[in-house]
This record gives C-alpha cells, sequence and structure tokens, in this order.
C-alpha cells in the first residue's frame, strides 16, 4: 500500500473497480459536495441504486431493454487493413452501433429505469455532443416520462442535428448561455434546475462524474461494454485479454465503463483526453459539480475553461475514479490534438468504411501515434472502445476537413 496522508482511508490496490470506500471516495477523489438542498436527493438516489442493483428483476429488466431496444451486445470488431498498416492487433468495441449512436444509452436506460422505479416521472440532463441528451430524450420517450436537457449555447450550434433528434423525441432543449457555453456550464445548470425539481425529477448525470453515488452508479450502468468485450476477447484472442485498452476521456464514462471489465487482468489501460481538457493528465485538485477531483484551474484555483473539437471532451476535468486509477498507477492518461483526431477519424473511415465520433477519434489518434513511435510494440493487441457514431460531427468534419 503507497503512503497516504493520515485523513485518508485505506486505498485498495488491486485495482477491480469495485465500489467505492465510505462517503462515496476512491482513494481521496469523489465524495458528495452537494448543496444542502440536494444532499437528501443524492442519499436518495444512493439508497434506491444500492437496492435496484441487489434485485434480478430489475437487473433483468435492464438487461432485456440493453438487448431489445439498444442493441446489444455489440459486436467486437477487427480492423483488418488498420491493424497490418499499423503493426498492431486492433480490435474496436463497437459502441457506435447501439441504438443513439453511442454508449450513453446504456447508462441512461438505467437511470430510467431507477426514476420510474422512484416514482419520478420527469428526467433532467446535461449534454455536450449531444449523445447524452438524445439518450435521455430516447429513454423518455420509451417509459412514458418527460425530459429536460441542458446545451450550451455553443454545443447547440455545433451540435444541431442532435438537438433536432431530441425536439422530435419530445424532449425540452434549453439553450444554456453562461460561461464557455459549452459542457460544464450545461452541467451547472441542470444541477441548478434540479434543487428545485427534486420531488417530481430525477438527475439523469451523463458520465461518472457528480456527487456519489453518480460516479459508481454511471460506472456499473457502463461496465456491460467491458464485461461483454471481456468475454469477446477471450474467445477472440489466445492470450485470453488483450495487451493495452484504450478509451477516450472527457468526464471518462465509456473508459470506465471499458475499463471494469479489464482492472484485474494485465492488460494496460489507456486514457486517452483532448488536449485542451487534459483534467487526468494536467489537472490539479479541486471540486466541482458536486465532487473532488482533478480540474483544469489557473493560479488562483478558478476552473478554467476546457477545449476540444469534440463537443463531449469539453470538460475541464475527470470523473474521481479516473483520477484514483492514475494515481494508482492503474491506468495512464495521455492526450491528443484536435488534428491528430480529425486526421485518425479520416483514417478510419478510408481503411475500414466507419465514421468514428471525434470523441472516440482521439483514442484512435494516440493508437496511430502510439504505434508509430514504439509506444505500442509491434504484434501488439489492443481493444479499443468507439465509443460514438461520426454522423452528429459531419458539419464538422466539413467545416474543417
Amino acid at each position: 500500500m503507497r503512503n497516504v496522508l493520515p485523513w485518508r482511508e485505506p486505498v485498495p490496490l488491486d485495482g477491480t473497480m469495485g465500489e467505492p470506500l465510505a462517503r462515496g471516495r476512491f482513494g481521496e477523489y469523489g465524495g458528495r459536495y452537494a448543496p444542502e438542498s440536494l444532499v437528501e436527493a443524492c442519499r436518495e438516489v444512493d439508497e434506491a441504486f444500492r437496492e435496484a442493483w441487489a434485485d434480478p428483476g430489475f437487473r433483468g429488466a435492464l438487461a432485456r431493454l440493453l438487448a431489445v431496444h439498444a442493441g446489444r451486445p455489440t459486436p467486437l470488431t477487427p480492423a483488418l487493413r488498420l491493424s497490418q498498416a499499423l503493426g498492431v492487433r486492433l480490435y474496436l468495441k463497437r459502441e457506435d452501433l447501439t441504438h443513439t449512436g453511442s454508449h450513453k444509452i446504456n447508462n441512461v436506460l438505467g437511470q430510467a429505469l431507477l426514476a420510474t422505479r422512484m416514482g419520478r416521472r420527469r428526467l433532467i440532463a446535461e449534454t455536450g455532443a449531444g449523445q447524452h441528451g438524445v439518450a435521455t430524450a430516447t429513454a423518455a420517450a420509451l417509459l412514458g416520462l418527460e425530459a429536460t436537457v441542458f446545451m450550451g449555447e455553443r454545443d447547440i450550434e455545433r451540435q444541431a442535428l442532435n438537438v433536432f433528434r431530441m425536439r422530435m423525441l419530445g424532449a425540452e432543449v434549453v439553450p444554456v448561455t453562461s460561461g464557455s457555453r459549452t459542457l460544464k456550464d450545461a452541467t451547472s445548470e441542470a444541477m441548478r434546475h434540479w434543487v428545485g425539481a427534486t420531488g417530481d425529477s430525477h438527475y439523469c448525470i451523463g458520465s461518472v462524474v457528480g456527487p456519489d453515488p453518480y460516479p459508481w452508479m454511471v460506472r456499473e450502468f457502463q461496465r456491460v461494454i467491458g464485461e461483454e468485450a471481456r468475454a469477446q476477447c477471450a474467445a477472440e484472442l489466445r492470450a485470453g485479454v488483450p495487451d493495452h485498452v484504450v478509451a477516450c476521456v472527457g468526464g471518462g464514462s465509456n473508459a470506465a465503463g471499458t475499463f471494469a471489465g479489464f482492472a484485474d487482468t494485465q492488460a494496460r489501460l489507456v486514457g486517452v483526453e483532448a488536449e485542451g481538457g487534459a483534467g487526468a493528465a494536467r489537472g490539479r485538485l479541486g471540486v466541482l459539480h458536486g465532487c473532488r477531483s482533478l480540474f483544469l484551474q489557473d493560479g488562483d484555483g478558478q476552473i478554467t475553461e476546457a477545449h476540444s473539437v469534440a463537443a463531449g471532451l469539453d470538460y475541464p476535468g475527470v470523473g474521481p475514479e479516473h483520477a484514483h486509477l492514475r494515481d494508482l498507477g492503474r491506468a495512464r492518461y495521455v492526450t491528443v490534438t484536435d488534428e491528430e483526431a480529425l486526421a485518425a477519424a479520416v483514417r478510419l473511415a478510408r481503411t475500414e468504411g466507419i465514421v468514428p465520433a471525434l470523441e472516440s477519434a482521439h483514442a484512435l489518434a494516440w493508437v496511430i501515434r502510439a504505434a508509430g513511435d514504439g509506444d505500442l510494440p509491434a504484434g501488439s493487441t489492443v481493444l479499443m472502445t468507439l465509443s460514438g457514431r461520426g454522423d452528429k460531427d459531419v458539419s464538422t468534419f466539413k467545416e474543417l476537413l
């Protein structure tokens, strides 16, 4: 066990990504830094989730929805031509093939079922790239709930297709005009709105951030990615597990779900952040949106704006469990530029016939770079989660390419 400050709780070193420690802590990160008016609401969500997650009936209902509505299991696709060019064996976990086009539906169906179980009739959500908003609107329509989605004004402009999809599905989309008008500000507004609506609404957060129990709960709903991929790799690979497991990281839900399936193996875990939003790689300890984690800050400790060509990575921090995995050395966090991500998206499209979301293209960009500079040894097996498809980013591709 590494040396820790006296006030810290013991840090497990097995990397199995189980239940957080007391008070929702992952080492020194996490917690429930919520306004007094939300503490009770978070406690109710915590109790309801623990009860539901221990109920075979709830988990069975979720598994059925994931199968018949979301299209799980998603395939493991060998990227044959790109692998040959890079000198590694690259496999793509195809979350882009789920209904709504990204991994977000896994978490949202779980939270929507939980909201119904709690007697809540409305879902509140934030969104950056729009995929979580679309998933929330989809689940709300499916289960007969209302949906209110907060979205930064800048993201509304660059993700117009997803805004239309949300409204077509019956959701109210609320533009956020404060701050950078991106994901951070949409999250802040959604939490403020929840303060006055806890009686009839559930806050359906989209990533492994926020006050306890959200980082843990969202990771558990996304664990299906890693568990499926683990079984698929066992059938596909002689060694049973890949040498490297790679995923993009904004708040970090698709990465957390993927890593959870491999944390107790010898696979090396790599989270890829946007150069302009590198909370894990360059952040400092702070508190934002209800949890203690690593955030981009100025010299006075004020949160600074993130930037990424991918709206879903335009967040100035990282989920607390990712910060903990970084400290333990269990996962490595690296950064990729906008230009590298755009080039990677084009390369995947032209070698494998797959147009990835710009978020996912960041993970691929690191694989391409690492294979070229020897960071990925020749012949390595690499599992990469393709967290979403690029339909939503066509206007950005058209403008920048």
